[in-house]
């Protein structure tokens, strides 16, 4: 999928803007102006791109429609997300495309939640940003079964609190 995404954004990037009223380039001018790396890097990405299933490539190109809507700022710090993106070990990549996986398969309700509560940090005083951080580093330092006890000892006493009402 990472490789697709660039492609996706290679191809977006290759092809120059255009002004409004100046006549639109045909591909075969866009790609003339492509440097000989430009244009090997492309037919790379295509030979990926082919690879896909139908699935992939339509969320992919939809990708693509959302990030060609975006104003040229919103456009351009996707494009320094994604260079930074690109520098990360493999690893931590890795763990973002994870992270980033298990937030889409999450039910709508949930994230709605999670934004809230996000904001809910963000709008926070410094000092209580501060603890949610350290217990947000002592929460990552704990074994899944410590994080399991602690779901259950939380349960147990909103339920308690629950039963009080």
């Amino acid at each position: 999928m990472r490789h697709a995404l660039a492609a996706a954004l290679l191809l977006l990037l290759a092809a120059p803007a255009v002004a409004e009223d100046a006549p639109a380039e045909t591909p075969r001018q866009r790609w003339e102006k492509l440097s000989p790396e430009q244009k090997d890097q492309l037919r790379r990405k295509y030979q990926e791109w082919k690879k896909l299933g139908p699935d992939e490539r339509s969320r992919l190109q939809e990708a693509l429609r959302r990030l060609e809507s975006l104003s040229p700022e919103g456009r351009a710090a996707v494009e320094r997300n994604y260079e930074r993106f690109q520098k990360l070990p493999a690893e931590q990549q890795r763990q973002l495309l994870e992270r980033l996986r298990r937030w889409r398969d999450m039910p709508p309700e949930r994230r709605a939640e999670m934004r809230r509560r996000f904001q809910d940090v963000l709008g926070a005083s410094p000092d209580d940003r501060d603890r949610f951080m350290e217990n947000l580093r002592r929460w990552r330092d704990m074994s899944p079964r410590e994080r399991e006890s602690a779901r259950e000892r939380w349960r147990d006493r909103r339920d308690r609190g629950m039963r009080r009402k």
